[in-house]
């Protein structure tokens, strides 16, 4: 494979998204995300795909600038109209987020997908990735867990109008203000919880690191309604496979019980960030989520050892 030193995050890096230095002040960032739906309002559905793909741009402390659709759609068995919705809501949340569509590609599948590639910038030196987190340092979440436990709910018939608007509400919410915040306080690392769930995203960032994190289960922000359906079995099929590639970076005290557990591992779609910080600027950056009406928590410490360990306790 082609080695360029210009490649400051690439595949081996295992980050969020790919990082190139044009100049000494100037690096594209470049993600691609799109998936099936996870809602059944096709305009609802567009926007949330945005908002996932977009997150990585903004875990790197990187602005995203142009985006190209990436669309899989069934035209057999499918009114058109559905994909107007979906490309419609898509083109909402990117004008809320500044980005402009300059393209994109579709093909004709079975199944319904939708997402994008998206391309930003950064300053090479104030990049951040999943691998700066230091012993020492606060952790933070931005957004509750068990989005995907509750989806296969709804999928069920199993949920209320209420617990649907609540995790909508948080996919539908775009990571920026709090990219934002913490690039202005001042962060070690970032990564955001998606498909590979809590453990997944959060054991990569601790291997990343060199270094351990211990996670206070009580400080976690978690959907009430995930955890009732996570005591019913309920729960996606991602959320098996994480646990058995995932499990080997988790030590779970005794006394969590195993649908809690279950939660650990659930895939998240467009869920929030998880931050690295200095204990003061933690207090800092808490004050200032809160005050832009961000659902953030300190949830645990970073530690030396051991290294690429998720300790909940």
């Amino acid at each position: 494979m082609l080695s360029d030193p210009n490649v400051l995050r690439g595949m081996a890096s295992m980050d969020n998204a790919g990082v190139y230095k044009l100049t000494d002040d100037l690096a594209i960032v470049q993600t691609i995300d799109f998936f099936t739906p996870v809602v059944d309002d096709p305009y609802t559905f567009g926007q949330i795909a945005v908002v996932n793909s977009l997150s990585d741009i903004y875990t790197m402390g990187a602005k995203p600038l142009t985006a190209m659709n990436i669309v899989c759609f069934p035209t057999e068995t499918m009114d058109i109209s559905v994909l107007q919705a979906v490309l419609q809501g898509g083109a909402s949340k990117m004008v809320e987020a500044k980005v402009v569509l300059i393209g994109g590609h579709s093909i004709d599948d079975i199944e319904l997908k939708y997402g994008l590639a998206v391309t930003g910038t950064v300053h090479p030196k104030k990049m951040l990735t999943n691998g700066g987190a230091r012993a020492g340092d606060e952790l933070i979440l931005t957004k509750p867990l068990g989005v995907g436990i509750i989806s296969t709910a709804l999928k069920a018939g199993k949920t209320n109008k209420q617990t649907i608007a609540e995790i909508t509400k948080s996919m539908l919410t775009l990571n920026d203000k709090a990219s934002e915040l913490m690039q202005e306080v001042g962060v070690h690392a970032c990564t955001d919880i998606t498909g590979f769930g809590f453990v997944g995203h959060a054991g990569q960032m601790a291997e990343n690191s060199r270094v351990g994190f211990n996670i206070d289960l009580a400080s976690l922000p978690i959907f009430p309604e995930a955890i009732e359906f996570a005591k019913q079995g309920i729960g996606p099929g991602g959320l098996q496979r994480n646990r058995e590639f995932y499990s080997s970076h988790v030590k779970v005290s005794g006394k969590v019980p195993a649908y809690l557990q279950d939660v650990l591992f659930d895939p998240q779609t467009s869920g929030g960030l998880l931050i690295s910080l200095a204990p003061g600027k933690a207090v800092r950056l808490m004050g200032r989520l809160r005050q832009a009406g961000v659902e953030a928590a300190i949830i645990g410490e970073v530690v030396r050892e051991p290294r690429g360990v998720i300790t909940v306790k």
